[in-house]
């Protein structure tokens, strides 16, 4: 039997934990995200802790099996006002011994949830390289739609060039 997933708001407390997860994501899947294993490595715990503190412009999300954390996605909502009906979510990730098991809708679910509560926002923006298939499949059944590519627009370890592809959904 599958243990049940819990979804909920990360906080300080949950940094020790954030960092392993976001650290072995950054690590078995490089081609996912700007940020690498070795710039993330290199930011001390306590920095960690302070930008996962939930706040009233973005919250990070995890998902828990039992008491272990195996998924993370964050929301921002932008804070300038000429671009305050924006958010973005980012650093989505679930660990490959979970994935298949609805974590990783289970957390677009709560980020947007958080977001439709930010007053104001009437569209969420995210970018996925094109070799994240599972992942655009996902944001896609959730109705966000490509609404362009830039090409070369990630750098891989080996020097290989990724497309990005920019997406959004109207809330």
């Amino acid at each position: 039997m599958t243990t049940p997933l819990t979804i909920r708001a990360l906080t300080v407390a949950d940094a020790p934990a954030y960092r392993a997860v976001r650290l072995a994501s950054l690590q078995n899947d490089p081609a996912a995200f700007i940020t690498t294993a070795a710039e993330f490595a290199a930011r001390s715990l306590p920095d960690v802790a302070e930008r996962l503190a939930p706040t009233d412009l973005a919250v990070t999300f995890g998902a828990f099996a039992e008491a272990d954390l195996v998924g993370l996605l964050t929301v921002a909502r932008e804070s300038r006002p000429s671009l305050i009906h924006r958010a973005n979510v980012f650093g989505v990730s679930v660990l490959p011994a979970a994935r298949g098991r609805g974590a990783g809708a289970a957390l677009l679910d709560a980020g947007l949830a958080q977001i439709r509560t930010w007053s104001g926002v009437t569209v969420v923006l995210l970018g996925v390289t094109e070799t994240q298939h599972a992942a655009r499949r996902l944001y896609e059944r959730h109705g966000f739609t490509v609404w362009g590519t830039q090409p070369e627009a990630v750098q891989g370890a080996g020097g290989e060039r990724l497309a990005e592809h920019h997406m959004l959904l109207r809330v």
